[in-house]
């Protein structure tokens, strides 16, 4: 790509979701979520082959078709009330429709087939983009909107998210699919508590974010594609591949492990507010996620390949060290001993 196209397009992805994020019209809001969506467009097909073409014609139809939902609603709500302040969503049907399109560029359950298929045909890195940064605007416009939104819609959307994304995932055996149904779960336990709690949710999303982005270098620098190339990792990079199924451990939610602490949080909340079928429930789908992570840490660091040589170990290449992997991955790992100092700062 020429270097002022790259630096137009990375520029672009960086200021669209601060746009949308620091505006409070909603015209505003669209233009920063439209410059978002045309700018990660050229990344997904910088590789050329039919997989990333298709990858980025489905992810442009679907941002562009929620996209217009955005505006017909905000003008439905402008035509209603006169009101273009993304706070004072006050009709009923606009607060509907907004919810459907903020939930389909998110890729919440059941507006959610587009996120596998889309992953499935990227870099990792576009991938890791794609499950980070790009679900920061739609989400902070469902947060300045959480006055109008009904919260047992977003419970329903919550729990169908967190079922759909632990079943979608057992069955798979790409690795850039399984972080997709891994992200469609975490945002199911996001969309639970945002009508209850703006912190809890923000810890949620900033504790996915961070584990998510040090899975998705791990598996970079492995260069893993597929559950059964993890197999030799531990020829390659030992302790990597030891790390790599702590920070698998961890986005599964399992104690002592950072993952652990936003979804304890999530569930005493929702016990706080009298939820406990929906407490109980979340808790129950989330060992759905569970199995595919413990599936995928039996294939890292269990299971061998078939091997006919004698030696233990394989040929290794000089690796090229990224000392911020080793500190992400410790916050990505070892925060809960610090969760009540976490709690004051937060409250």
């Amino acid at each position: 790509m020429n270097p002022h196209m790259n630096t137009i397009v990375i520029s672009s992805l960086i200021m669209g979701p601060v746009i949308t994020i620091s505006s409070n019209h909603w015209m505003l809001a669209w233009i920063g979520l439209e410059a978002s969506t045309l700018a990660i467009i050229p990344l997904m097909t910088k590789k050329h082959h039919p997989r990333a073409t298709e990858a980025a014609i489905k992810y442009f139809l679907t941002q562009a078709a929620a996209s217009t939902l955005i505006l017909f609603s905000s003008m439905n709500n402008a035509w209603m009330h006169g009101q273009w302040d993304i706070t004072q969503m006050h009709d009923n049907t606009s607060c509907m429709i907004i919810t459907s399109a903020l939930s389909m560029k998110l890729g919440l359950a059941p507006f959610h087939l587009w996120l596998p298929e889309v992953m499935q045909g990227i870099t990792i890195t576009t991938a890791l983009i794609l499950t980070t940064w790009q679900k920061l605007a739609p989400l902070s416009l469902l947060v300045m909107t959480t006055k109008s939104l009904n919260t047992t819609l977003m419970l329903m959307l919550g729990l169908t998210s967190a079922l759909i994304g632990g079943w979608g995932g057992l069955g798979q055996t790409q690795l850039r699919k399984i972080m997709a149904f891994s992200s469609i779960a975490n945002l199911g336990w996001m969309s639970t508590i945002i009508t209850l709690s703006h912190k809890l949710l923000l810890m949620m999303f900033y504790t996915y974010i961070m584990m998510t982005s040090v899975l998705f270098l791990m598996i970079k620098q492995l260069e893993a594609n597929k559950i059964s190339t993890t197999m030799t990792s531990w020829t390659k990079l030992p302790t990597l591949n030891t790390m790599m199924m702590l920070t698998l451990m961890s986005l599964a939610g399992l104690p002592p492990l950072t993952g652990f602490m936003p979804k304890w949080l999530i569930l005493q909340e929702l016990t706080k507010q009298h939820m406990f079928i929906v407490a109980t429930m979340m808790a129950l789908l989330s060992l759905i996620s569970l199995f595919f992570y413990l599936r995928i840490s039996y294939y890292v660091t269990i299971t061998l390949p078939p091997n006919t040589t004698t030696y233990m170990q394989q040929w290794r290449h000089k690796m090229i060290q990224k000392p911020y992997l080793a500190t992400m991955t410790i916050f990505s790992t070892m925060l809960l001993p610090i969760t009540p100092t976490l709690l004051t700062m937060l409250w």
